[in-house]
């Protein structure tokens, strides 16, 4: 008796069959990630079947046309059953559906807001296809604060200087990102300039501007 697959849900285990009858499709043009799937498959177990072509009236014979990267990857991890949804087309049909069912994932998008919500509440991050510093990434760009429009300065440079944020620090999680206005700006270059003038390098500037106390008078 073949014992019960560990990774596939008991919902799925009807439609489970051995690995070692399935095939990939022909001339599938993905390129998958596959360690991201098996970690995936490890973590989350299969949670979708795949879609295996009969072959019928194509010629061959139990074809993948959609999860052939999970087939891989669950291959890789040495199952020997994986669960599947069988369908039995011809050669357009099941051309179609390998191209349709990589195109719908490219054309899709991202709420980026939610997704940095939802993925800063998950503990762990294994099995999600996303690490911290790419988390790190996604929280920042989702984090800025609105577009800052500066009055014109008459030198050309006009509505159209923008100042998004300022941000000290080179490493995200010790960085650090404030909202100014037009006149903190005019401050922090008169604040810049001396400090040039002084150490004839703006090496260190960011540093001075968070550690040194400014009276008004400097930049009056």
């Amino acid at each position: 008796m073949t014992p019960t697959p560990a990774n596939i849900p008991e919902l799925l285990l009807p439609l489970a069959v051995p690995t070692e009858d399935l095939v990939p499709y022909y001339r599938n043009p993905r390129n998958g990630d596959l360690p991201s799937i098996a970690e995936s498959l490890t973590v989350n177990g299969q949670y979708r079947a795949i879609v295996v072509n009969k072959g019928t009236h194509t010629g061959r014979r139990n074809e993948i046309l959609a999860g052939n990267h999970t087939y891989a990857a669950a291959q890789q991890l040495g199952w020997d059953q994986i669960a599947v949804t069988w369908v039995d087309v011809d050669d357009d049909a099941a051309a179609r559906i390998v191209i349709v069912d990589n195109r719908t994932n490219d054309l899709a998008g991202y709420d980026s807001v939610l997704l940095a919500e939802i993925l800063s509440e998950i503990p762990d991050l294994a099995g999600t296809g996303y690490d911290r510093e790419s988390v790190d990434r996604l929280l920042d760009d989702t984090s800025l604060p609105e577009t800052l429009e500066l009055t014109s300065d008459g030198a050309g440079t006009g509505a159209a200087a923008t100042v998004d944020y300022l941000q000290w620090g080179y490493l995200q999680w010790e960085s650090k990102r404030v909202r100014i206005t037009s006149e903190e700006v005019e401050a922090l270059n008169v604040i810049y300039t001396k400090f040039v003038d002084d150490t004839n390098s703006d090496l260190g500037f960011g540093w001075h501007v968070l550690q040194q106390a400014h009276e008004e008078g400097e930049v009056a």
